[in-house]
């Protein structure tokens, strides 16, 4: 599985008191601000009149989380395959995989 997170934890949870901030907040401290989601690698939920309205997250983590979602994107048809039971021993593949590539041994 995919580590989404640049922490040892593997988890992602938003501490409420320190990752829920007005937009306000964000023109005032910015740069506190980024510097937090870098450190901690958790997103920052950005309210206005007090509901959250969006979220700020480390490009890096953005961009895990992209190739997760594709991944599963991509994967999507065979979990289906599998799950509707059309599946074939690995030998069975592995030998017509051999043979239409013309691959020895």
């Amino acid at each position: 599985m995919l580590n989404l997170t640049p922490k040892e934890n593997g988890s992602m949870p938003v501490n409420l008191a320190e990752d829920i901030r007005s937009v306000t907040d964000l023109k005032r401290n910015t740069r506190e601000i980024l510097d937090q989601i870098h450190k901690t690698g958790r997103p920052v939920i950005l309210t206005v009149n007090g509901r959250a309205d969006s979220v700020i997250l480390d490009a890096k983590v953005f961009e895990k989380y992209q190739k997760a979602a594709n991944m599963a994107k991509m994967l999507a048809p065979a979990e289906e395959q599998v799950a509707g039971g059309k599946t074939r021993p690995m030998k069975e593949f592995l030998k017509e995989f051999k043979n239409d590539r013309k691959i020895s041994g």
